[in-house]
């Protein structure tokens, strides 16, 4: 009180004013001392050698045609894990620097993201389970099943339903009024910790959420897995060697299908627990990081196709390194008999 005059500096804010104020986040991450500078020293690495392998894949299936066909869920797979890192390099830099904030449009993004890229990863797998399955069900018939046109054509409504199905939630979550503490216990903009920090009823938001995944994750999961146990159980190849690797290359890809969805279905397809807050944290960070790294081992190097493409592009850079070096050694030849 200044001369009678009530000092409103001190009163509280309404909160329009308070939801106008919040511009950025704080990520909790990790609560404990020196666990952010190892999560730094494994993401960095994970997150390089992920990038690279799934270019490089998505390179060479794009430079040889014998893989245009064939490998043109590959290279769709590759090029999404490329993009499913989207929240790798704003969170390795968040950890580098200790700063641990994000402005309200990057956390909009990153979730979008984050949410968009992981269902249309699903969605992927999927087509690709029912290429595997036609490959070992029907090996005679598999280049019609699975041809340019209906490869194309899955993997553009994968990536159309993967693109409709995240954006009206997130609309919907970016248009929550906000106030309060900005502190988000997460190491990314997940939705679940980002809804807990909302002023206004956010129930709807999450039972469409859980509704939507619970819808794509489950779905997708079935798909795969009658995918791959009815080709175990079904196939149809008369050569013991290539049944053997035909078994090999079903339950490989099943299990990192298995082991990817069953840490989804346990974070986004369970009712929002505070209790399991820390456990979430740790999984989402193997779902983010494993998946994607795993998966141009698994899906391609498997390939009998693309191991041709790789050990062709081998001899060929033999030959021209061969060749550069009886170069050099002509000319080092030519000087010595000049002196």
């Amino acid at each position: 009180m200044a001369g009678g005059v009530p000092d409103n500096s001190r009163a509280p804010r309404p909160v329009e004013n308070q939801t106008a104020t919040i511009t950025e986040f704080i990520s909790l991450r990790f609560p404990l001392s020196g666990q952010e500078e190892r999560l730094f020293l494994a993401l960095l690495p994970a997150f390089l050698l992920t990038l690279l392998g799934n270019l490089l894949i998505a390179s060479i299936v794009l430079s040889d045609p014998r893989l245009h066909t064939p490998g043109f869920l590959l290279c769709d797979l590759s090029v999404l894990d490329s993009l499913l890192a989207v929240i790798s390099p704003k969170a390795l830099a968040n950890l580098a620097s200790g700063d641990k904030t994000i402005s309200f449009a990057g956390g909009v993004t990153q979730c979008y993201f984050y949410f968009f890229l992981g269902t249309v990863e699903f969605l992927l797998l999927t087509v690709v389970s029912y290429d595997r399955y036609a490959a070992v069900c029907y090996p005679l018939q598999h280049s019609t099943i699975m041809r340019p046109t209906v490869c194309f054509g899955t993997a553009v409504v994968s990536w159309v339903e993967g693109f409709l199905s995240v954006l009206f939630p997130i609309i919907l979550i970016s248009q929550l009024p906000f106030c309060g503490s900005n502190i988000i216990n997460h190491f990314f903009c997940d939705s679940g910790p980002w809804l807990a920090l909302a002023c206004a009823d956010a129930t709807v938001i999450e039972l469409m959420e859980f509704m939507l995944s619970s819808t794509i994750i489950l779905c997708c999961l079935a798909l795969v897995a009658y995918s791959y146990t009815y080709s175990i159980l079904t196939m149809v190849i008369p050569s013991t060697s290539e049944r053997k690797k035909a078994l090999s290359s079903c339950a490989s890809h099943l299990t990192i299908v298995m082991i990817s969805g069953g840490i989804t279905v346990f974070i986004y397809v369970t009712l929002p627990q505070k209790e399991y807050l820390e456990v979430n944290k740790v999984l989402s960070v193997l779902s983010s990081v494993v998946p994607p790294f795993l998966n141009p081992c698994i899906y391609t190097l498997r390939n009998d196709t693309v191991l041709r493409v790789l050990k062709d592009m081998w001899v060929r850079v033999q030959v021209v390194l061969e060749k550069r070096m009886m170069t050099m050694l002509r000319s080092k030849l030519s000087s010595y008999k000049d002196h």
